[in-house]
């Protein structure tokens, strides 16, 4: 950085070390775009035994945390399917707290029942305020609320929606 005449700093750029390594990429492979498509054989079969260990597995962990959840006194526990409606998981599950020290003990009792049989530990956001935490455990998605936090949001409503067209196919 230099001072300039009027107190405002220059900033300058310093790219020489990108140099070199711009001089080795291919130009014709320099703008290429990476294009992702799945593989029919990376996703199991509706009725292979793969698929079924899959959905044991996710209610495995489904029971876990209801259970924990249970225990920890939340209130209004809603469990909401979202498989095939999206890749972020396949079971998204609300519940409510009393107050923000509820929260956090809530949260704090379903990643130690993850941990206690035998699942990775879930992410967590939310904790330092503890309005709204977010679990992350793989094939599901735990959202903990005080009870006006959640009124505001309305993820149910959100989620639990039929999408466009899917009432008139079933």
């Amino acid at each position: 950085m230099k001072a300039l005449p009027n107190g405002e700093l220059e900033m300058r750029r310093r790219r020489s070390h990108l140099l070199g390594v711009r001089a080795r990429i291919d130009p014709a492979k320099r703008n290429a775009t990476l294009n992702l498509t799945p593989h029919p054989a990376a996703a199991p079969a509706a009725g292979s035994p793969a698929a079924s260990r899959n959905a044991r597995t996710a209610d495995v962990l489904l029971q876990t945390i209801v259970e924990a959840l249970e225990d920890a006194k939340a209130d209004n526990i809603v469990s909401i399917d979202l498989f095939g409606r999206t890749t972020l998981a396949d079971r998204m599950i609300i519940a409510s707290g009393r107050s923000s020290v509820h929260v956090g003990a809530i949260a704090d009792r379903v990643v130690r029942a993850c941990r206690a049989a035998g699942r990775p530990s879930p992410k967590v956001e939310g904790m330092p305020l503890c309005d709204w935490v977010l679990l992350d455990a793989q094939n599901a998605i735990v959202h903990i609320f005080r009870p006006d936090v959640r009124q505001f949001y309305n993820l149910e409503k959100m989620w639990s929606a039929d999408r466009p067209g899917e009432a008139a196919k079933g």
